[in-house]
């Protein structure tokens, strides 16, 4: 109830039963109005902010755990790259070893290595960007060299398929290459090839690619076939029973180029096998590989 200075506020209980009133002069009722009103607005606009704050905080938490994976990523990135940069450095040892037996000459980059300068001492710890650019420095090294690798066995490759690795026929050896005594006189003299025991009839196939430069007969070896593999390598087919080719026919690896005999200066079937380098025999041995 309100008089024209004072205000009355009554607080009744949910069930009537009492009644609390409180009595207030007109001054006294405005200024507590008025401090209610502002503790209010005080108070929703705190539960306002921690409401923020405690969103800012969840978002705080969130984005510390994604830049705590984002480091712990960029750490393990880091240390890989430098064992693959470790890696390379190794390979840079296994490449000197393998391009060793062919000479300085075709080492890739083999420039003029004179250089100078003070040292300076590298970071313990790279950044990522310098990091990835050394591993990229290392990769494109190592890319030169692995091509040019390539182009070297590419070029060995059709050396090594020109070389008569293969056995002509299959058998035991009667006569080695060198000096032995002969069956005929049994005084020392030098076998330039090694006698390879066959049956009559026995197929003869090429070791390797080549051409037919002579296939007839020669006073000591009778029916005879020489092949020209290139690079001044010349293998001699002896005591042959018949040719298979002609002279200028080119053959393949593996190819029947005759059948084996016991023609000319024998003492029994079998297939004399020779191998001359510029001219000068040398012990097929060195050349059969499979």
């Amino acid at each position: 109830m309100r008089s024209r200075d004072h205000f009355s506020l009554l607080v009744v209980r949910g069930d009537g039963a009492r009644v609390v009133r409180f009595n207030f002069t007109r001054p006294v009722a405005v200024g507590t109005f008025v401090g209610l009103a502002f503790a209010i607005s005080v108070v929703g606009a705190l539960a306002r902010d921690w409401t923020q704050l405690r969103e800012l905080t969840r978002e705080a938490r969130t984005f510390a755990r994604q830049i705590a994976d984002q480091r712990d990523t960029i750490d393990s990135f880091n240390r890989r790259a430098a064992e693959l940069r470790q890696e390379m450095m190794g390979w840079r040892e296994l490449h000197a070893r393998i391009w060793e037996p062919f000479g300085p000459e075709l080492v890739p980059g083999a420039r003029d290595k004179g250089i100078g300068g003070g040292a300076t001492k590298l970071p313990d710890r790279l950044s990522p960007k310098d990091e990835v650019e050394r591993l990229a420095e290392s990769v494109t090294e190592q890319g030169e060299h692995l091509r040019a690798l390539d182009r070297l066995m590419a070029r060995a490759g059709k050396a090594v398929a020109a070389l008569p690795s293969r056995w002509p026929v299959r058998g035991s050896v009667n006569s080695e290459f060198g000096n032995r005594l002969s069956p005929w006189t049994r005084v020392t003299e030098f076998h330039g090839g090694i006698d390879i025991n066959a049956q009559p009839r026995t197929s003869v196939r090429a070791p390797a690619e080549g051409t037919v430069t002579f296939a007839g007969t020669q006073p000591e070896y009778g029916i005879t076939i020489v092949l020209d593999h290139g690079q001044d390598v010349r293998s001699l087919y002896g005591h042959l029973a018949q040719t298979a080719v002609k002279q200028g026919e080119r053959v393949e690896r593996g190819q029947v180029i005759g059948y084996s005999g016991n023609t000319g200066r024998s003492s029994g079937p079998h297939l004399h096998y020779e191998i001359m380098v510029k001219g000068q025999s040398v012990n097929p041995r060195a050349y059969l590989w499979n």
